[in-house]
């Protein structure tokens, strides 16, 4: 017989949880439908008053074991193979029985479907249409087959059809949905990450702007004071130098405050390294450090230079080089550090790239008279190398 649209299939990629989430989204259709057909089928079966009472019995107990086998079993995540075996078993008793049972199939079709996979419930389906040409040919004789058995090969086919639609829509159903997930997810990490960014920015702004305005201009009051009185025997000047180098300090611990929370947790080199081991985590490329020459303390305004440079190189690395490999050199020489950070990755055009946070890496460097250089081809992997005096 004809089989009725599956609610929700078990599509190829959808997982128990995902099936069992799909069905529950139109249970209450569903159950309707099932209670219907259900209903429908037993009233026609005793509706039969030409049918001895014994075989009628047998169809209606036939008919109640598969809607007690579903509620109590078919509903569950793990209701499987053995599930349909058992209600095949019972709808097949019920149509040899009283061939009118096969009208069944309008709700054991959709079910089947929900159930089991793909493939093996196309199994299922085709057994299950085949049960009533069985009956029919134990009822009615050879004739029975000539001319309704077309009927039930069509209709099989028809379910298997329908069957199989309807899981690919719920499959691209499902698989819409991931990418609807992770699109937000991927929006609220990049709002959080242009947030932090954003502050980061402004902290470091501020910073700069602290060092070369206030605490220049409190050091240039400090000399200019001790040339006009090197001894200070005037209060009045010593006062003033004293009140000058204490608000050089607090402008000094403004600027190491704001000045990036990496740096706050240790030296450049070891807030290299750990940038260089979040990368691995996070992407899952080999990234390696390594550290050249004597490592010394830099001015603020240098090493916040530095460590942006390496997190806007390894960013650029994560979100366009694809590579398999990736290194951070950071060389301490006499009078100039330079840190290099190199891929393997698909590379790019430097002169044509837009977006690769090179201008803002350029910017950053000239305000402590460094340079940046970019070396890349597609296809070769790129080098970015930031070389500043220290």
């Amino acid at each position: 017989m004809p089989a009725e649209l599956p609610l929700e299939g078990t599509a190829r990629g959808m997982t128990p949880p995902d099936r069992q989430e799909a069905v529950e989204r139109w249970s209450y259709l569903w159950y309707l439908c099932y209670a219907v057909v259900t209903l429908a089928v037993a009233a026609a079966v005793l509706a039969q008053s030409e049918t001895p009472a014994a075989y009628r019995a047998v169809a209606v107990a036939a008919i109640a074991a598969t809607a007690i086998l579903y509620a109590f079993w078919g509903r569950r995540p793990d209701a499987g193979a053995a599930f349909v075996v058992a209600i095949l078993v019972a709808f097949a008793v019920g149509t040899f029985a009283v061939p009118t049972v096969s009208y069944l199939l309008f709700a054991l079709s959709p079910l089947i479907f929900m159930v089991l996979g793909i493939r093996p419930a196309i199994v299922a389906v085709v057994c299950a249409n085949l049960l009533p040409l069985a009956a029919g040919w134990l009822h009615f004789g050879a004739g029975f087959l000539t001319h309704l058995g077309p009927i039930f090969v069509m209709s099989a086919a028809v379910a298997v059809w329908l069957g199989v639609w309807i899981n690919r829509m719920s499959e691209q159903s499902a698989e819409r949905a991931a990418l609807i997930a992770e699109l937000e997810s991927s929006r609220a990490e990049v709002a959080r990450l242009s947030h932090e960014a954003g502050v980061a920015a402004e902290r470091t702004r501020l910073a700069g702007e602290i060092h070369d305005t206030l605490a220049q201009g409190f050091t240039s009051i400090i000399t200019l004071l001790q040339a006009a009185d090197p001894g200070l025997a005037d209060e009045r000047l010593a006062l003033a130098v004293r009140t000058a180098r204490e608000n050089l300090a607090e402008s000094r611990s403004l600027v190491a405050a704001l000045a990036p929370s990496a740096l706050a947790a240790g030296s450049l080199p070891d807030a290299v390294r750990r940038q260089t081991a979040r990368f691995t985590e996070e992407t899952g490329t080999a990234a390696t450090c390594r550290i050249t020459g004597t490592a010394r303390a830099l001015p603020t305004a240098v090493e916040v230079v530095l460590l942006r440079a390496a997190q806007e190189a390894l960013a650029n690395a994560r979100r366009h080089a694809d590579a398999e490999n990736v290194a951070v050199l950071l060389a301490f020489g006499a009078d100039r550090v330079r840190l290099v950070v190199r891929d393997d990755g698909r590379g790019f055009e430097p002169a044509t790239a837009h977006g690769f946070g090179v201008a803002g890496m350029r910017a950053r460097a000239e305000q402590v008279n460094g340079t940046v250089t970019v070396h890349s081809d597609p296809g070769t992997g790129t080098v970015v190398e930031v070389e500043v005096p220290a």
